[in-house]
């Protein structure tokens, strides 16, 4: 069994063994999700927009 010191010990170890990516490539990372997820949210609203005139229209309302 790993007493809690030990565990602290090799927790710090492994942590400086992370290889961190540069700021901008997370940066840049960051803004291609942003961006794909506002053009993702904007295609679903039309073509929600577009099923419910539809249905809108089906129903005669």
């Amino acid at each position: 069994m790993t007493s809690p010191a030990q565990f602290i010990r090799q927790v710090k170890q492994e942590v400086a063994k992370i290889t961190w990516l540069p700021r901008n490539d997370v940066l840049r990372g960051t803004f291609v999700v942003i961006v794909a997820s506002v053009v993702l949210a904007a295609f679903l609203f039309c073509v929600d927009l577009s099923f419910a005139r539809v249905v809108s229209w089906i129903i005669g309302g």
